[in-house]
């Protein structure tokens, strides 16, 4: 269903009873909400949580921002590392303010708000910007923005970057499914055929690569946000993979030690993805931060 976040059409999802304490799933960089593994989702609702998954703006089934164009991120860094406001479409606040509209919405007070890669600084944002919205905050195989943190691995960026000859499905295929080998779980690696049908599924979905590079400017624009999650005070768990080529395992680190009190989560074997075998693991660490929260907050 699409709901009027604040004025936008945001597309979202949700599963569980609406009368649950809720879980808000923020996703990464071009991603869609059908990407969101159903060991997740089927695991947080029998644990008693409800979920509302969303598709960020410029992406999936959401509003699409064309007169945004194309910002060049190189220009939009160059702008940060100078000390600049970059002149870019939209921030990561106003996606992270998405995400507080659509609870909003929905009709939900509050929320555990759990992202993954960029969707991890959509919800540090959220803890910096809203965190009267925000029960419990995770950041999953995020950064801060830190410039002194490693960057990808060199084979990571590139299949992060390259770009299909045409807007073919099969021509997407053919960079999509060895780009994703660049950074999965080398734990547990998809096959061939499954990473075809995720990359399939979402481009019959909606395939829309004009939306990758105002999201990708967001990112850049925010610049460094360590000073800002030295204010947050909310429950904050870190997750991340020790083998992450993409958001390297110091870009966890360094999310955990600029949050006071926030607990940190190393994976041994998990890269850049949420393969279904490390779910688990995955759901037993956010259903107890999250139930702790809740504890704390009835006292």
């Amino acid at each position: 269903m699409q709901v009027d976040a604040r004025g936008i059409a945001i597309e979202v999802e949700r599963h569980g009873n609406p009368n649950h304490p809720a879980f808000l799933l923020a996703n990464g960089y071009t991603s869609q909400l059908i990407t969101w593994p159903k060991l997740l989702i089927d695991g947080l609702v029998d644990a008693g949580f409800q979920v509302v998954a969303y598709d960020n703006r410029d992406v999936g089934l959401s509003q699409k921002f064309p007169d945004g164009g194309q910002p060049v991120a190189k220009d939009v860094f160059k702008q940060v590392r100078a000390g600049n406001v970059p002149d870019i479409p939209y921030t990561l606040s106003d996606m992270a303010g998405d995400g507080i509209a659509v609870l909003d919405a929905l009709g939900i007070g509050q929320a555990h708000v759990f992202g993954i890669s960029m969707g991890g600084m959509l919800v540090q944002m959220m803890a910096i910007e809203h965190s009267d919205r925000v029960l419990s905050m995770t950041s999953v195989m995020s950064t801060t923005g830190n410039p002194d943190v490693p960057p990808a691995t060199k084979e990571a960026q590139k299949a992060l970057m390259v770009t299909a000859k045409s807007d073919a499905l099969e021509d997407v295929l053919e960079v999509g499914v060895p780009g994703r080998r660049a950074y999965e779980s080398p734990a547990w690696p998809k096959t061939d055929e499954e990473l075809r049908e995720l990359i399939t599924a979402s481009y019959e979905r909606s395939f829309y690569p004009e939306g990758n590079a105002r999201q990708y400017a967001a990112i850049l624009g925010d610049g460094n946000r360590v000073e800002r999650l030295g204010k947050v005070t909310l429950p904050s768990l870190v997750i991340h993979g020790r083998d992450d080529a993409l958001v390297r395992v110091e870009g966890g680190i360094d999310t955990a030690k600029s949050i006071p009190g926030a607990k940190l989560e190393i994976i041994e074997g998990m890269g850049h993805d949420l393969p279904d075998g490390v779910c688990p693991k995955i759901l037993e660490l956010i259903v107890a931060h999250a139930r702790a929260a809740q504890s704390v907050a009835a006292d």
